[in-house]
């Protein structure tokens, strides 16, 4: 790769891709130009970074590549927006293969266009592993964005997409085991319901939030946006039968993985009590008056999902 050089790499990792129709000017500039047609443009940014988001000897580069980009694009359809252009910040070793690049550069490609999305740009530079930082860009078309900020009590909480399956995936990694291989490639490759966000929006989600931390993690930062409570039914969370077959495995309760896993992106909303909820959401709660996140009418107080810089 370093007999290519900087601009030859980029040249190679660009090369006869198509934009959409958004795209005004693609790479190759000092800055691309992506359309804006509702004039404001959501915007969000992540950061991957080997040996803490991802492993090499565990997903393949195309693998990481559509990971980085996916867990950017669920951030912007949690806010009822659908994606338009994303900017990529590549930082890897000098020595790394350029088979390993492209591969890499593919799943983002990949990803991005399976929502409509054009790669316009972005840098690479060295660094000591391989880091991935992924911007998206996204369009209202019109709507006002949903925050997490507006549940008021009376209102439904509802789950699109799945939960625990990635936190499953991350144990059965961790283990050396590699089956079920559905529940392996929840970890390699997330699944967000990119659609689910837009529609939620349409039909007046109240609040809603990109799932990454853990189910009560994440409705916990919703719940303190909106100033309610929300409390979690968990009889309404089922296990299906590849995490059945995974805590079998590992001697462990899925109910764990359901509750507190992150990296699935799901979405979790909140809808007027009359909303009729659209196929693909599920009711899995309810917003009261109070704060915090309580589990089947109890306040939790225990372990909610992951951060970064908890204390062990």
């Amino acid at each position: 790769m370093t007999s290519l050089g900087e601009f030859g790499l980029i040249a190679r990792l660009i090369r006869g891709r198509i934009q959409p129709a958004s795209t005004l000017l693609g790479p190759g500039d000092d800055a691309a130009v992506v359309a804006a047609p509702d004039s404001r443009v959501v915007v969000s940014t992540d950061m991957l970074v080997e040996g803490v988001h991802f492993r090499l000897d565990w997903s393949s580069p195309e693998q990481v590549g559509r990971k980085a980009a996916a867990v950017n694009i669920a951030d912007v359809v949690a806010m009822g927006a659908m994606p338009t252009a994303l900017l990529i910040g590549l930082g890897c070793p000098p020595d790394t293969s350029l088979a390993t690049v492209e591969e890499l550069t593919e799943g983002l490609w990949a990803e991005a266009g399976s929502v409509g999305a054009g790669v316009v740009g972005g840098d690479v530079v060295s660094a000591p592993q391989i880091v991935v930082s992924v911007t998206v860009l996204a369009d209202l078309g019109g709507r006002a964005p949903v925050t997490r900020a507006g549940a008021r009590p009376g209102d439904v909480l509802a789950l699109a997409g799945r939960v625990g399956w990635a936190a499953a995936g991350l144990d059965l990694l961790a283990k050396g085991l590699g089956t079920p291989p559905e529940v392996v490639g929840a970890q390699q490759v997330p699944c967000p319901p990119y659609l689910a966000g837009p529609a939620a929006a349409l039909v007046g989600a109240t609040a809603m939030i990109d799932i990454s931390d853990g189910l009560l993690a994440d409705v916990g930062h919703l719940a303190r946006s909106s100033g309610v409570a929300v409390d979690v039914r968990s009889a309404a969370l089922v296990v299906p039968a590849p995490l059945r077959e995974a805590a079998v495995a590992l001697g462990l309760d899925p109910m764990r993985w359901l509750l507190t896993g992150g990296e699935d992106h799901a979405l979790a909303a909140t809808f007027p009590a009359d909303t009729a909820l659209l196929t693909g959401w599920t009711r899995i709660g309810v917003v009261r008056e109070g704060t915090g996140v309580y589990l089947d009418g109890q306040v939790h107080d225990g372990a909610a999902g992951w951060d970064h810089f908890a204390s062990a």
